[in-house]
């Protein structure tokens, strides 16, 4: 089973990209290696499938944020590490020593700076190694990252390690010594290297990630099988909005349509959002913004929220949301168990074309009791016309008129929504004074 996401779900969720403001990856980039930030990126965009996976990623996850770890390392050493040990290590020991005895004679003759530089990495393996060692010997020895511990711990046990991590760093190296554990890194030991600096990595995003978590008051979801068909939140919010409110949530085979009504600026699309991204994040073993969530796993998430005119395929803004509700269709007919989301269907049409259209589509999704769906409107009467269906529960995001300026509370209420505050806006914002006069 493979987690499926679009690029316009990705880009409407802003779940991805470094330097996208306010984008959810910046938030959890805390990360201070490379390699972290590698690891951290191949975690956003491939999203786990199954439900262990998912509750052992996050049970590491807590264990961090439990224990509050520091990362120890040094990250330019890392660096230094990395082009050591990736440097070619095919030759023998004694073409090893060769090379190494003319480096350094090209260094008392010449400029040539590979003989400082052999030393210089070696030295920041050996300061890595002593690190990593140090590290794992006062991590807790049970737990839910035991198994990698134990891994890396056999690992360092390595007699030529365990020499090595004893070698003063600050002292002179000979020639002999620095063409031995060249060729013994790159060659004999370069597999197990690999495994100390993906380890390195892991700790450099479970430690950012877990702070962040702790930081933020962020908790853990557990993940469901996903024939049960459930998601169920509380005080659910936005990851990246500050004091954001966060809303009670629960949706299953018996209730898998969410029908959500409410007044522009009411907070509809920014709960849509908050829902698609606590999935996801929730698929990733991440923390959540939530103080609880439950969820049957999911085969993929599909969001129409920001559809726009394509002028490239001469698209109309109308025709654009037709081909994006066919895509769900497909995807949804296609027997996946899905997650899928419609923010305002068929704005680019009139309000006949989109009050049939929105109630044709709502009614269709519906009979996928495999999936689940939410879909926000303005035309409160769809609603109406959709109450004998027994599996659609119906929500809005209220506003309170204090006089005749709106107030916005952002919390879910039960029921459809009868408020109309769009010429009041008009009103208030003096349009009409403008053109009359």
């Amino acid at each position: 089973m493979i987690f499926s996401i679009d690029k316009q779900t990705l880009e409407e969720l802003n779940l991805t990209g470094k330097f996208r403001t306010g984008s959810v990856y910046a938030l959890f980039n805390k990360v201070k290696t490379n390699g972290g930030e590698h690891l951290l990126d191949h975690m956003f965009r491939h999203p786990l499938e199954e439900k262990r996976s998912i509750n052992e990623r996050s049970s590491i996850f807590r264990y961090f944020e439990k224990e509050g770890y520091s990362f120890p390392f040094d990250p330019r050493q890392l660096n230094q590490m990395r082009e050591y040990v990736d440097a070619s290590g095919n030759a023998s020991a004694l073409m090893v020593l060769g090379q190494t005895m003319m480096k350094k004679i090209l260094s008392g003759l010449t400029r040539d700076e590979r003989y400082r530089k052999s030393i210089q990495g070696l030295q920041a393996t050996i300061g890595v190694l002593q690190k990593c060692n140090s590290f794992i010997g006062a991590m807790t020895p049970e737990g839910p990252y035991a198994a990698s511990v134990d891994r890396i711990r056999k690992i360092l046990s390595d007699k030529n390690l365990q020499r090595l991590r004893e070698t003063d760093i600050y002292g002179a190296l000979s020639v002999k010594t620095l063409a031995y554990y060249e060729h013994l890194l790159r060659s004999g030991l370069s597999r197990e290297m690999e495994e100390i600096l993906a380890f390195i990595s892991e700790l450099d995003v479970f430690i950012a990630v877990s702070t962040v978590a702790k930081e933020r008051g962020f908790n853990y979801a557990a993940a469901l099988s996903p024939e049960m068909n459930v998601l169920t939140a509380q005080q659910l919010r936005h990851p990246c909005i500050s004091n954001a409110v966060g809303n009670r949530l629960h949706m299953d085979g018996r209730s898998n349509v969410l029908f959500l009504t409410g007044a522009n600026m009411a907070g509809k699309s920014t709960l849509m959002k908050s829902i698609g991204i606590g999935l996801y994040l929730a698929h990733m073993g991440f923390p959540v913004a939530a103080e609880q969530m439950e969820f049957s796993v999911r085969q993929g998430l599909y969001s129409s929220i920001n559809v726009s005119d394509n002028i490239g395929l001469g698209y109309s803004h109308f025709y654009a949301e037709v081909v994006r509700v066919k895509q769900a269709a497909e995807a949804a007919a296609s027997g996946k168990r899905l997650l899928l989301m419609f923010d305002e269907l068929f704005k680019g049409t009139n309000v006949k074309d989109a009050y049939d259209g929105t109630l044709a589509i709502t009614r269709s999704f519906a009979d996928y009791t495999d999936c689940l769906f939410i879909v926000s409107t303005h035309i409160i009467e769809v609603g109406e016309a959709l109450k004998d269906k027994d599996n659609v529960q119906f929500v809005f995001m209220p506003t309170i008129m204090e006089g005749s300026v709106p107030r916005y509370t952002y919390k879910l209420r039960e029921g459809i929504t009868e408020d109309r505050q769009g010429m009041m806006i008009i009103r208030n914002e003096g349009i009409l004074d403008m053109i009359d006069s």
